[in-house]
């Protein structure tokens, strides 16, 4: 496909790096391989946006299968945002919405980026616009097994506590959900995408985050919609415990390459201001052991190592 599956902030992401992508794995439907992929997973990370228009990123979980594909352009998912989800509610009918399956042991992802057709009182249905595979970089193998949900009750903030800010700290891998702006034609919408490095690899200062953006599949999918719309939701994971972190904060990005070589790997930095903030102890039921870091993964740094390093 050419040029024409990326929007206008998205092309315009991709000539602020200097990168020209004249081709794209971007279709309007899905392959058999990406069909079959969705269901088997157990769980699927999604892309939603509030009643201001703020994204959100949340987690759905389910049996295999929970994840169905009637045809290539269609998937109903038999699951919905818990009552004490920050989510819940808002996967609207006529609104889009962004999916992303990840099979961790394996390091598989595809995403399906669409618009809600229908919903009842089991789950709902997408209608794909865009779905596409990711390259596997950055993916930490973990074994994945479902232990059972016990939440307990959210905790609302507009600051990060300690908490917080240990799992962000202790982060290997975090999703961030974008949305372009509304002007912008079919090619936009909302999406949500995986980053992935060593722990320490997120900076933490006061409640701004500073995100290294490593190689990836120069699409600028995620930093393309941030162009237009800075609003952004982050979800981190205690794949231990089950814990899930959900921010919602404002980002701007350093095109320039002074802070971006502080960081090993890094191509630019992007930051992320807190706006307000959820943790739900024990609300995943997925649960996960380290395998393996991804080899990729193992060549970039942390900034408390190079911080410490260029401080000497």
């Amino acid at each position: 496909m050419s040029s024409t599956v990326f929007h206008a902030d998205e092309l315009a992401a991709q000539t602020r790096a200097g990168v020209t992508t004249l081709r794209s794995g971007i279709r309007d439907f899905m392959p058999e391989q990406h069909r079959s992929f969705f269901a088997q997973l157990p769980h699927i990370l999604v892309a939603v946006k509030d009643a201001a228009g703020w994204p959100l990123a949340t987690q759905l979980e389910g049996e295999p299968g929970f994840v169905a594909s009637p045809d290539p352009s269609m998937l109903r998912i038999r699951a919905l945002p818990g009552a004490d989800d920050p989510a819940a509610g808002m996967v609207r009918v006529g609104d889009e919405i962004g999916i992303l399956g990840i099979d961790f042991e394996t390091r598989r992802r595809n995403r399906a980026n669409g618009i809600v057709s229908s919903r009842d009182a089991n789950g709902f249905t997408v209608v794909v616009r865009q779905s596409f595979g990711n390259c596997p970089q950055y993916i930490q193998r973990r074994a994945i097994v479902r232990a059972g949900a016990t939440p307990g009750r959210p905790r609302e903030f507009c600051s990060l506590d300690d908490e917080a800010r240990s799992l962000i700290q202790r982060a290997d891998t975090f999703f961030v959900a974008s949305r372009s702006r509304a002007d912008v034609g079919p090619a936009g919408g909302s999406d949500i995408s995986h980053r992935g490095g060593r722990p320490g690899f997120v900076r933490i200062e006061d409640d701004t985050l500073f995100i290294p953006d490593f190689r990836g599949n120069r699409y600028f999918n995620t930093l393309g919609n941030l162009l237009g719309e800075p609003r952004a939701a982050l979800l981190f994971a205690d794949f231990e415990t089950g814990d899930l972190l959900q921010l919602q904060g404002l980002v701007s990005i350093d095109w320039g390459d002074s802070r971006a070589a502080l960081l090993q790997g890094a191509e630019r930095v992007w930051q992320f201001r807190v706006t307000r903030g959820w943790y739900s102890p024990r609300a995943a039921a997925s649960r996960g052991t380290l395998i393996d870091y991804s080899p990729v993964t193992l060549r970039t740094g942390t900034w408390t190592e190079e911080l410490g390093a260029h401080s000497q």
